[in-house]
């Protein structure tokens, strides 16, 4: 464990990137609850050196959104509501495992919680996610999007709508919903 916080904290983006997917291959193939849970905390305990787009959008979803699929997924509102920009992606991030189950409603509540953010970042990532859940389900999405297309960021709205078809993709860009 010592090894992995050091390993994670290398100046070279490039080592921090190999160890997340370490990680990652690490927790997919633990065979036991407590082999998971144990990576599931070092990667809580670690999330500081998950500190780039790239590491988070490599691991979230694929270990804490996954550890989270059968439990109390609140602790992601809670890491949403921090004031950490790595911290909040993670928590948006992680919900793409739900989507891909038909599950919209943590991505929907996290996307809440972030939709006043400044940092593009987020807006990239929300609308990420908001666009996944459309590929699932386009009525969730557009009934989701309705009441908040006008006030949104301008790129978190635009990821959100690209696979939309044109005409209504440019009511919503030109506010004519």
């Amino acid at each position: 464990m010592l090894r992995w916080i050091v390993i994670c904290k290398h100046e070279v983006h490039e080592v921090r990137l190999t160890t997340v997917m370490m990680l990652v291959l690490k927790y997919q193939h633990a065979e036991t609850h407590e082999a998971k849970a144990e990576v599931v905390n070092l990667f809580m305990d670690s999330m500081a050196c998950i500190n780039n787009w790239d590491l988070v959008d490599s691991c979230a979803h694929l270990i804490l959104g996954d550890w989270l699929l059968d439990k109390d997924w609140s602790i992601l509102k809670a890491l949403a509501a921090k004031d950490h920009l790595w911290t909040q992606r993670i928590a948006m991030v992680a919900t793409f495992t739900f989507i891909r189950k038909g599950l919209h409603q943590p991505t929907l509540e996290i996307a809440d919680i972030l939709m006043d953010h400044k940092h593009d970042l987020i807006h990239k990532a929300v609308g990420w996610m908001l666009r996944e859940v459309g590929n699932k389900d386009y009525q969730t999405e557009y009934d989701f999007l309705l009441p908040r297309y006008k006030t949104m960021p301008r790129t978190m709205l635009r990821y959100a709508i690209e696979k939309f078809n044109e005409p209504v993709r440019q009511a919503f860009l030109k506010g004519t919903l």
